[in-house]
């Protein structure tokens, strides 16, 4: 028990800023020096995505907020599984737009929080190339394994809010399984085509 507590600490003293900042750095960092992630490699970008980036997502708690009051009549196992595949949806998301990084740097806005909040957002820009610098700010709460990402604005949109109303829709006309259902089928579709549309 005392080694795990040991380990554990620094991942939960770290800001939420700061592990945004290392883990966006990280990533842009991976992605620009392995040329098959630029090739649009999947296997790689998955990879990247579900050792680097997913284990600071709180997938349980994005899928409850989308859900919104249906997640409490869901079953533990349907809760399981809409969670199983809205994170699976969330890996394609990140893996696509992964696949389209060349040049691009990050900036960090200034973070405007005190050390008692438990919630907070995090402001970023992906400055491009050409065109207008993208939107990219993160909601984050702090629990007991420290800040975890549970929301994602791209381009003024948050995600979560994005898929509520999809989710209601789905669940008022064919109940939890049919969203799960859904949302399988929508990742067996985004398996099936190429990260990358060939030039």
């Amino acid at each position: 028990p005392f080694s795990t507590s040991v380990i554990a600490a620094p991942a939960a003293a770290e800001a939420p800023d700061a592990l945004v900042k290392r883990i966006s750095a990280d990533v842009i960092d991976t992605v620009k020096a392995d040329k098959d992630i630029q090739a649009g490699n999947r296997a790689k970008i998955m990879d990247l995505v579900n050792s680097k980036i997913l284990p600071h997502v709180d997938a349980e708690k994005m899928t409850a907020q989308a859900a919104g009051p249906f997640w409490r009549q869901a079953t533990p196992e349907q809760q399981k599984r809409l969670s199983e595949e809205f994170r699976t949806l969330l890996v394609y998301t990140y893996s696509g737009a992964l696949s389209q990084i060349k040049n691009e740097t990050v900036e960090f806005k200034p973070m405007r929080s005190s050390p008692q909040d438990t919630d907070v957002e995090v402001r970023s820009q992906v400055n491009v190339t050409r065109g207008e610098p993208i939107t990219l700010n993160y909601r984050l709460s702090k629990g007991n394994q420290g800040w975890k990402i549970y929301d994602i604005n791209v381009l003024g949109a948050w995600l979560v809010e994005t898929y509520k109303g999809t989710f209601k829709a789905e669940i008022n006309k064919s109940g939890i399984d049919g969203l799960i259902n859904r949302l399988a089928e929508r990742n067996r579709q985004l398996a099936s085509k190429p990260l990358k549309a060939p030039k």
